[in-house]
């Protein structure tokens, strides 16, 4: 058998943002809230773009609260899905084809989400991280922490269980 060289890591790159590009942009409600993923690896960082449409009072000039558990959620559900994603794509064949071709798994479906509001949310940018505590076959808890300026001083963060799509096959 001949050896079959490794593909450059550039385009082994770009085809990850591409497939990430896709699956996000398949969720309206991320665009509304401009927020936007950036990729390191496997490990996904959720930027909530500040705009003047997410102050809920405009007093105080504070990030709404729904904005904010929006923001949490989403990077959520991005986090369990990208890791669901990453391995199918890694694995290649069939899979990973209908990826690059723009069909994703099922998005996990939330159960329950709890925001702690920790601090007031400033108007400027926000970034989330999400770690996966568990994921089986049926269910997924997966804990989320946003910051501001400084990653060290959260100003909010949420635990939420979804229940995960069966079979963990693209859709069709």
């Amino acid at each position: 058998m001949p050896f079959k060289r490794p593909e450059p890591v550039q385009v082994v790159k770009q085809r990850r943002d591409a497939a990430l590009k896709q699956m996000v942009a398949q969720v309206p409600y991320i665009q509304h809230l401009g927020v936007v993923f950036e990729r390191h690896g496997d490990e996904l960082t959720a930027l909530l773009q500040y705009d003047e449409k997410l102050v809920g009072n405009p007093v105080l000039q504070a990030l709404h609260g729904g904005a904010i558990g929006a923001f949490l959620e989403i990077t959520a559900i991005m986090e369990l899905s990208w890791q669901q994603v990453w391995n199918l794509m890694e694995g290649g064949g069939p899979e990973a084809e209908a990826i690059e071709a723009g069909r994703f798994p099922p998005l996990p479906k939330t159960i329950d989400f709890t925001v702690d509001y920790l601090r007031g949310g400033l108007p400027r940018d926000a970034y989330a991280r999400a770690r996966v505590n568990r994921s089986g076959r049926r269910y997924a808890s997966v804990h989320v922490e946003a910051w501001q300026d400084n990653r060290a001083r959260l100003f909010a963060q949420g635990t939420g269980h979804f229940l995960m799509p069966q079979g963990g096959k693209t859709a069709g």
